[in-house]
């Protein structure tokens, strides 16, 4: 089986003494007893209570990225790669027009990559299945969980590559969703170099920290951005313009979970 990766598994631990329900945990009959909810009076000492991390009860179920190459879900590879996630692979030819197939439809209906398929269902769009991998792979820290700003901060960030960067890169051959005149189509091709290098100005000298995007810690957002960067030379922008982005998209391509991604990407 192509692209699979296995991860260890912990079993949930008790804990004594009162504390913090774990983001995604689940009430059941058991913990609710141990709450001292479903069953007050039950004499547990010291109220110990059971410990249910829906975190890593997630991480043992394979999952399945739907991919295609020189496409966005790269980053979403990359991050499955850093994860440590067990997870397998499976590319599309547009070329072939696969994306649009009835069998690919019933998973992704938008007919578009990447899609994530889990035991609970299929996710879909590139920002939402990197903060989905980062929160099943918590030992990957690859996202700020905890902290509130900077977790905002990283979602800012990658809604900012989702909803601007990539719809001025689409813009080059994907005009036809936006357009059907010939000229309307020249001229939204014409002006791709231009939103493309102003969208890197900004990037550049506002938004990116150093030496990973948000800073001294490598995230979610360093394989995001590495795609876009990827994908200036066909746009039209000489990468070199931009001397943190061009030093980050080096030193992405010395990380081995990269590496491991863009064989797959180009294999």
């Amino acid at each position: 089986m192509e692209g699979v990766r296995h991860i260890p598994f912990s079993l949930s631990r008790w804990e004594e003494g009162p504390g913090r329900r774990m983001r995604g945990a689940t009430d059941t009959p058991l913990q609710m007893a141990f709450e001292g909810i479903a069953k007050p009076n039950l004499p547990i000492p010291a109220r110990l209570r059971l410990r249910y991390n829906h975190s890593r009860k997630e991480s043992r179920t394979m999952l399945t990225l739907y991919y295609a190459p020189a496409t966005c879900a790269l980053a979403s590879l990359i991050a499955l790669e850093e994860s440590g996630l067990a997870f397998e692979t499976k590319k599309l030819s547009f070329s072939d027009g696969e994306q649009r197939s009835p069998d690919y439809l019933k998973i992704n209906p938008k007919g578009r990559v990447p899609a994530l398929v889990t035991d609970r269902g299929v996710l879909t769009e590139t920002p939402a299945i990197l903060g989905f991998i980062a929160e099943i792979a918590p030992a990957a820290k690859l996202a700020p969980f905890g902290d509130a700003f900077e977790m905002a901060r990283l979602q800012s960030f990658n809604s900012y590559l989702c909803s601007t960067v990539h719809v001025n890169h689409a813009h080059r051959r994907r005009g036809s969703r936006w357009a059907d005149e010939p000229a309307a189509l020249e001229a939204m091709k014409a002006k791709v170099p231009q939103n493309m290098a102003d969208c890197f100005t900004l990037i550049e000298e506002k938004m990116f920290e150093g030496p990973w995007v948000m800073g001294e810690t490598y995230s979610l957002a360093d394989p995001y951005l590495f795609v876009m960067t990827d994908w200036l030379p066909s746009d039209g922008v000489d990468p070199a313009r931009f001397a943190k982005v061009s030093d980050h998209h080096a030193r992405m391509m010395l990380r081995p979970a990269v590496q491991r991604a863009l064989a797959y990407d180009r294999g």
